[in-house]
């Protein structure tokens, strides 16, 4: 794979061929992109504004669910799925980080290699790089790099990190949450705000004992919940590993879609969700504004080493450098 210098060697009158060969589906040309997004680079940011005129088309598909659940079997089977459909694909694998590399630790290249050959699908496996909510800080830029790239239908396969993960509702247009019978937690992972997020249930290897459980578990939970969108979210049986319900997931990805767009939801959907990604990226940017400004590692570690010996209380100190910070951009 190509370093990101490659994209931060590209002058700027250059990135609009740059902007056209990634619109076309250069296989090259996207992975040096994305590589530019996960190191956060300055052409990268020209890259990404070039290109958001051309996104909004596809569909974002977040798929989540513990560890153990299938999820990457189950995603290699939809893809298969909708290329029948003639859809072209983009998928993005978030994965656990390698405390070695930094890196993720299960690729592409390991886990769908069937695809290989298949023009019309585009993997790139991400490191969530300790992040808690189950995707990488830049998954979003390189689904809009995707969605800018032509792609149909972007599939995102969160790392599966159970109660922390909800930040795909931000993201997806449709949410698919996994569950596994027999995994002994069934009731503890619905409740744990799963539920709420959950546009579509699959219970995967559904042929194991205890299936019918879950969905009565399921079902019971869903006559507790009320949704803002008055979707009830269907409950589909698969086993991912020879294919069964991979058509009735694909059907009931397409109904939720139907179903938003004839309630006119689609546009309410979008809004909500990019309000949530605007709150995340203005404090992205202002914090990373205010570590290169104003709080170099040095003063950094001061400031800890006072909290640390009770000299100073973190809340004072944090009123300060924020008004401070405010004075400064007056």
């Amino acid at each position: 794979m190509s370093s990101s210098a490659d994209i931060q060697a590209v002058p700027s009158s250059s990135i609009a061929s740059f902007v056209e060969r990634v619109r076309a589906g250069d296989v090259r040309a996207l992975s040096r992109a994305i590589s530019a997004i996960e190191d956060n680079s300055e052409q990268a940011t020209h890259l990404l504004k070039a290109l958001f005129p051309h996104s909004g088309n596809a569909t974002v598909i977040g798929l989540t669910g513990a560890p153990g659940a299938g999820k990457s079997t189950l995603v290699d089977q939809l893809a298969r799925e909708f290329r029948k459909q003639e859809k072209t694909i983009g998928i993005i694998a978030v994965d656990p980080t390698s405390p070695y590399t930094g890196g993720a630790i299960l690729g592409d290249r390991i886990r769908m290699q069937a695809h290989h050959a298949d023009t019309g699908i585009y993997i790139r496996s991400m490191a969530t790089r300790g992040f808690l909510g189950g995707l990488a800080p830049a998954t979003a830029d390189v689904a809009t790099l995707l969605d800018a790239a032509g792609k149909d239908l972007v599939l995102v396969e969160t790392v599966g990190v159970g109660q922390d993960e909800i930040d795909i509702v931000r993201l997806a247009d449709v949410t698919v949450v996994m569950l596994v019978p027999g995994m002994g937690d069934d009731v503890q992972t619905i409740k744990a705000g799963i539920m709420e997020i959950a546009d579509i249930f699959v219970i995967n290897k559904s042929d194991r004992e205890g299936a019918d459980r879950v969905e009565r578990e399921i079902r019971m939970m869903q006559t507790l919940a009320v949704r803002r969108d008055d979707w009830t979210p269907p409950i589909v049986r698969t086993v991912a590993s020879d294919g069964t319900g991979i058509a009735e997931l694909a059907k009931s990805i397409a109904s939720y879609r139907e179903y938003l767009k004839s309630k006119d939801l689609i546009l309410r959907k979008k809004v909500s969700n990019w309000r949530e990604r605007l709150v995340e990226m203005l404090r992205k940017a202002l914090l990373d504004r205010m570590l290169h400004e104003q709080l170099d590692p040095e003063h950094l570690s001061e400031y800890a080493k006072e909290i640390a010996e009770h000299s100073r209380d973190p809340y004072s100190l944090v009123e300060q450098l924020v008004t401070e910070f405010g004075r400064k951009k007056i």
